[in-house]
């Protein structure tokens, strides 16, 4: 595996900068490159180490190899790693190597409160949404979003994780409680009942949404994501729902993003935007090869064409 770091091939050499290697999304990548004729190498964000020095930077991988000879690193930072892995890219990209989603634009997209706030001053429309830090008046939290049903949100949840749904003001204010007892940051957000435990993600590439699936809860469950048990099916967006994806996404900064919407009655609204967006999902309901749009966004940027380094290779 490491002596890929060794070889030149004709096409471009492409990290990427992940967790776990067995992922389908990561396995897919280093697929749908290896297909397009490029030298792919899974780096491990926790063996990945760097150099920090004004004329020669460097970024290693275990066992000493080095990677500055990279053309492109594909970035799928989990929440858990954000701090480390933005400093990684944020090194890959003073080195000159292109990253398919930039270190600021991870961060901001990490920070749920401050990729809202972005969105609001962008004008794309958000369900009412209270924030808080261990709150004393849990009462007037509940009345600025309209009162119960509404949802409670750990600030550092991800996946589905750490969301509550009140249907009551006494859960309400049970929920919101106990998370002022583990002294944590809060969002609540108003409940958008006309949904039926559905939502929209769209897949966007370089400003244009290239698949989208309407993703829906599975039965006694609020939360539409997979990883919590729903189903996906593709489903046809509306011109409006687009514009908002491509908007979110740009207001962030991000090449790559998963945009999830919610519909009501007042139209769509934003939820939520993710920088390493999973592809199984949206692969499997679309028949769409997802990967192989990332890959060919970044030869898009790099200018790198194929017949070109095919003919230079004869």
């Amino acid at each position: 595996m490491y002596g890929r770091f060794e070889e030149k091939k004709s096409g471009l050499k492409i990290g990427l900068l992940a967790s776990n290697e067995d992922l389908y999304s990561n396995q897919r990548l280093l697929e749908a490159g290896e297909e397009r004729g490029h030298d792919m190498s899974f780096l491990n964000i926790r063996q990945t180490y760097m150099k920090l020095d004004a004329e020669e930077p460097e970024a290693h991988y275990r066992g000493g190899h080095l990677l500055n000879d990279l053309d492109a690193v594909i970035t799928r930072i989990r929440p858990s790693l954000t701090f480390y892995g933005t400093a990684l890219a944020r090194q890959f990209e003073s080195m000159g190597i292109y990253t398919t989603n930039a270190s600021h634009a991870i961060t901001q997209s990490r920070d749920k409160l401050f990729s809202l706030q972005l969105m609001l001053k962008h004008g794309i429309q958000i369900p009412t949404t209270g924030f808080a830090n261990s709150p004393m008046d849990t009462n007037d939290l509940i009345d600025m979003v309209g009162g119960a049903p509404l949802i409670v949100k750990l600030l550092e949840g991800t996946q589905g994780r750490g969301v509550v749904l009140a249907e009551t003001r006494k859960a309400a204010e049970s929920v919101i409680n106990a998370f002022k007892s583990l002294k944590a940051n809060l969002l609540v957000q108003q409940f958008i009942k006309e949904a039926n435990g559905k939502d929209l993600r769209c897949f966007v590439i370089d400003g244009k949404v290239v698949a989208a699936i309407e993703r829906t809860a599975a039965p006694g469950e609020f939360r539409a994501n997979l990883h919590q048990g729903g189903s996906a099916q593709i489903v046809k967006i509306t011109p409006e729902e687009r514009a908002l994806s491509v908007k979110a996404a740009k207001a962030l900064g991000l090449q790559v993003a998963g945009v999830d919407i919610i519909r009501s009655k007042n139209g769509p609204l934003l939820l939520e935007v993710n920088s390493s967006p999973g592809l199984e999902g949206i692969e499997t309901a679309t028949g769409k090869d997802i990967a192989g749009m990332i890959i060919a966004s970044i030869e898009k940027k790099l200018k790198w064409k194929r017949d070109l380094a095919v003919a230079a290779e004869e």
